[in-house]
């Protein structure tokens, strides 16, 4: 018998943030996830809370998202990831395909990997740079219903958001070495955009943090070079993070693949707090919480591990991982994100044994 929805949540971000930062060992499992794929979602609400789950149009989206604070809320987190959107976006490339996931309900979407819609300095000027606005209405919305002790944690990419629909991956690669400067202008742009966000955002108090997200590497090394990224990325990387250290307030980063390289970047010139996602055959979490001790660790249960794993081979997993990790600067999650095509039993068993870990 699955102990979610739980019947008295306590959540406490404050203490969560005092355990990331270490000024306090966790007197509990605190769980950190990026994102939880919205069927995965939708399947614990109907079968676990049984409830309908509200769906998601334009007319339903406050509803839909108050609903999914309380699942959060009930699930044990002590935060709610929100926006911000974007609007008067150009139209982007993308291929579509059955999607075989087993709580899919929908086509999966793939990104164009050849090109983006800027190829040249023409395609730059029609973008209607001026015109792209940031909107924090699902943050304003989150803020009505957020449970007493939650906050929110705002993200969005920048990297990927240039990699995979402005540019594209093979003319990123070719036009940084073609037309570099063409490739900074694009960065300048959608960076300041993001930047604008987030200004706003962290003077929202139920903020709790940036939670920023952008895969930089794949299995062995970073997408881009260590030199490139030091130049387009970083940079913008160190300003959302000041903006939310300037309001008391932390920043958390998402990133998947091998980024060893410029691990030292991120900590030391960047200065994120926390650090989240984790492959096993890159570097498991509590090798990472060795080698890098003045930065948190979030996540850390293998994405693969999660999807193909028993049950009781999982729980075995996540109790071996807990006892490496705990106590220290540790919140339990997913790797990356839950997808839906995680067993929701899998899922559900790497957050009861968080809930019974006793140490």
């Amino acid at each position: 018998m699955s102990q979610f929805p739980l019947q008295n949540p306590s959540p406490d971000f404050q203490s969560l943030e005092q355990v990331l930062k270490g000024e306090k060992e966790p007197d509990k499992v605190y769980f950190a996830d990026w994102a939880l794929d919205g069927e995965m979602v939708r399947y614990i609400i109907e079968n676990l809370f049984g409830e309908k789950a509200v769906p998601i149009t334009d007319g339903t989206l406050e509803a839909r998202r108050r609903q999914d604070i309380n699942f959060y809320y009930r699930m044990g987190y002590d935060y709610v990831q929100s926006g911000p959107s974007f609007q008067n976006m150009p139209q982007f490339k993308s291929r579509k395909t059955a999607n075989t996931a087993a709580l899919a309900e929908s086509d999966r979407t793939w990104v164009e990997e050849g090109g983006g819609i800027i190829k040249n300095w023409e395609d730059f000027e029609k973008v209607g740079w001026d015109n792209i606005k940031h909107n924090l209405q699902g943050l304003e919305q989150a803020e009505k219903y957020l449970p007493e002790g939650m906050k929110i944690t705002v993200g969005t990419t920048a990297f990927e958001m240039i990699l995979e629909n402005f540019l594209g991956y093979e003319d990123l690669f070719i036009l940084s070495h073609d037309n570099p400067q063409l490739v900074e202008a694009v960065f300048q742009q959608w960076g300041q955009k993001i930047y604008n966000a987030y200004e706003e955002a962290v003077q929202h108090p139920k903020v709790g943090a940036i939670f920023h997200a952008d895969d930089l590497g794949f299995k062995t090394a970073t997408i881009m070079s260590p030199e490139f990224l030091r130049k387009n990325v970083f940079p913008w990387f160190k300003k959302y993070a000041s903006l939310a250290h300037e309001q008391g307030k932390t920043y958390w980063y998402h990133c998947c693949g091998n980024v060893l390289d410029v691990m030292d970047d991120l900590i030391e010139d960047v200065k994120i707090d926390a650090f989240h996602s984790f492959q096993d055959v890159i570097i498991p979490i509590d090798e990472f919480m060795t080698r890098y001790p003045q930065v948190a660790a979030l996540g850390g249960i293998d994405v693969d591990n999660l999807g193909r794993m028993s049950e009781q081979e999982l729980r075995k997993c996540v109790r071996d991982t807990l006892a490496k990790c705990m106590p220290g600067k540790y919140a339990l999650g997913s790797g990356s994100s839950v997808t839906n095509y995680t067993p929701p039993q899998n899922y559900l068993a790497m957050m009861e044994e968080g809930v019974n870990w006793r140490g």
